[in-house]
């Protein structure tokens, strides 16, 4: 049988695969835009979103192992994997339709759906909360990065 924690990291990695519906084209255009002078830290964002995502599966796998038995955990499961969908999205929805706003909407609905899935799992689990914090962290920064790259590049 499948263990819980494999599940959760087959279907992350599935997931994150969406990220890469985008074309050698779709990535020229980003690279071409100008970006903020502060923003230094652009290499490290894959790091950042690895860790990131790597903490929302343990999250999950805290909130299966605590709530799977029942139909409140499959309903959260369904919100931890719609959460995902939305962070995937943001890149092939960004790039693709070359709209920074665009990006920095999707980036602020995932941070929504972030902090409400963030106050259901702390009901079950402080730990499974805790692991999401760095998204809750991270997220309003992209989604201003890119708003701030969509003011240097109208």
């Amino acid at each position: 049988m499948i263990k819980s924690w494999m599940a959760i990291a087959l279907i992350t990695f599935f997931v994150s695969l969406g990220a890469i519906l985008i074309s050698p084209k779709d990535i020229k255009w980003f690279k071409q835009l100008r970006r903020p002078r502060w923003l230094t830290f652009e290499v490290l964002i894959p790091v950042i979103w690895t860790v990131i995502l790597i903490c929302g599966g343990f999250s999950a796998y805290l909130v299966w192992e605590a709530e799977i038995g029942n139909s409140t955990g499959w309903l959260i499961m369904a919100f931890y994997l719609l959460l995902e969908i939305a962070i995937i999205a943001y890149i092939p929805i960004t790039l693709r339709s070359r709209n920074l706003k665009l990006g920095t909407f999707v980036g602020l609905v995932g941070f929504g759906l972030g902090i409400l899935l963030t106050v259901v799992v702390w009901q079950i689990s402080a730990w499974g909360a805790l692991l999401l914090v760095p998204y809750l962290l991270w997220s309003p920064i992209g989604s201003y990065t890119t708003w701030a790259i969509a003011e240097l590049n109208r």
